[in-house]
């Protein structure tokens, strides 16, 4: 690296809003200030003696005494300023950042804390490729889960110990995480067979520990985010155990997540019960507060439209005045959405909830053969005629899993479309 450019990165952490100016500047009137106490000291203690000594400062108190409240009051000054240092720099000092690096980090991070204010609802892996690309553009981010798995680790958790299913949230956590890749890792660990433990995953039996001894499954979820240094904030739709339920095309009604996913029909109609569960009230808040809210992507029955079914949330996404976006799935699944078209992915949404509930449809245009490997099949966009509905077409699958979305190609999507909202907005 040359040596200006280096300079030039150092200089960084003097930007305004860094925070590292204010306690540079602090500790450097606190130096003087100690100094001061220190040469006023020496002076009198020198001179004190001499009939013509001139006092700088009003006889209130003995000599010495107001040297040593000048020292006092430096060195109060100082510590001050360094432990405003330590808090501000020492994160990145555990993430081993060169002192390059540490301008470059700083300024991108106070970028972030001025991000807009971006709520995403659904579940399953597909909120959490989303929240793993967004956490690079804003802090300013809240995940709204849904609640009703009842399947693997989160269902035997659920059934045996009457809490909320964790294995969303678990990943949501570590796609949100600014830790390491081990304690990511170990989140994910699950035990191997053999065991009492197998098939529990580490992070899910952490989060319900977290939540007995936190005194709600609320407060489990804001203590285990501050373990994994969690950028923004993570929430359950409702804190009411729900069961979710459906209606197949075939006309059979199924009770249950995990059966949902297993029939072979489509379904037609979902259900939760109890139907009048509530909302949790900071979600009604983050809907309320929001410049953008994305549903999805995600399981379309199982992962996003049961949250919008939780009474108050889509009384808040139509109260709302953000941006409302869908991020359709790039694949059906058999199931659930087999044989649907973007336009019916929508339909599914109004059919919900009300007409008007996205202005913005996301929808992968980068076709291709799935393959035997994978099961369902490229979504068509084939999209809704709807004058309200803007449709925003892209490179979004992942390459190598083309059933799932790419979070960076996504993520780079979604806030140029905010940035192009916003501006649109502040014409009008």
């Amino acid at each position: 690296m040359e040596k200006s450019e280096r300079i030039y990165r150092l200089v960084k952490i003097l930007y305004p809003g860094i925070k590292i100016k204010r306690w540079i500047l602090l500790g450097t009137f606190g130096v003087a200030t100690l100094s001061a106490g220190l040469t006023y000291l020496l002076r009198r203690a020198l001179l004190a003696t001499r009939s013509d000594d001139q006092n700088i400062l009003p006889d209130l108190l003995p000599w010495h005494f107001d040297g040593i409240l000048l020292l006092f009051f430096g060195t109060t000054l100082i510590l001050w300023s360094i432990f405003g240092l330590y808090q501000t720099i020492s994160p990145l000092l555990a993430q081993n950042a060169s002192l390059e690096n540490i301008g470059d980090i700083l300024y991108r991070r106070r970028a972030l804390k001025r991000g807009p204010k971006i709520v995403a609802i659904g579940g399953g892996t597909g909120l959490s490729v989303l929240l793993s690309g967004l956490k690079n553009h804003t802090d300013n981010l809240t995940a709204i889960i849904g609640v009703t798995d009842d399947g693997g680790s989160s269902g035997r958790l659920r059934r045996d110990l009457g809490v909320l299913p964790p294995g969303d949230f678990r990943n949501c956590i570590v796609a949100m995480s600014d830790e390491s890749s081990l304690l990511q890792e170990l989140f994910q660990y699950r035990f191997p067979e053999g065991s009492e433990l197998k098939g529990h995953s580490f992070g899910n039996l952490f989060i319900t520990a977290m939540s007995e001894i936190s005194n709600g499954f609320e407060n489990g979820i804001s203590e285990s985010s501050k373990v994994l240094a969690v950028r923004g904030s993570i929430a359950p739709a409702t804190v009411n155990l729900i069961q979710l339920s459906a209606t197949l095309e075939s006309g059979e009604h199924i009770v249950g997540e995990s059966e949902i996913r297993s029939k072979a029909s489509t379904v037609s109609k979902i259900y939760i019960d109890p139907p009048d569960a509530q909302a949790y009230d900071p979600v009604i808040k983050s809907i309320l507060g929001a410049d953008t809210i994305i549903l999805g992507p995600g399981s379309l029955y199982t992962s996003v439209l049961p949250n919008l079914l939780v009474h108050g949330i889509a009384e808040a996404l139509c109260n709302t005045n953000a941006t409302k976006i869908y991020i359709c799935n790039v694949a059906t699944e058999i199931g659930e959405t087999g044989g649907y078209d973007l336009s019916k992915h929508v339909e599914a949404l109004q059919k919900h909830t009300f007409s008007e509930v996205v202005d913005y449809v996301i929808a992968n245009d980068n076709i291709t053969e799935i393959g035997d490997r994978f099961a369902g099949e490229s979504v068509k966009n084939i999209p809704l005629s709807d004058d309200h509905i803007v449709y925003v077409y892209s490179d979004i699958v992942d390459i190598d899993n083309p059933v799932r979305h790419d979070s960076g190609k996504l993520s780079q999507v979604i806030m140029e479309l905010v940035e192009k909202d916003k501006r649109t907005k502040s014409v009008r």
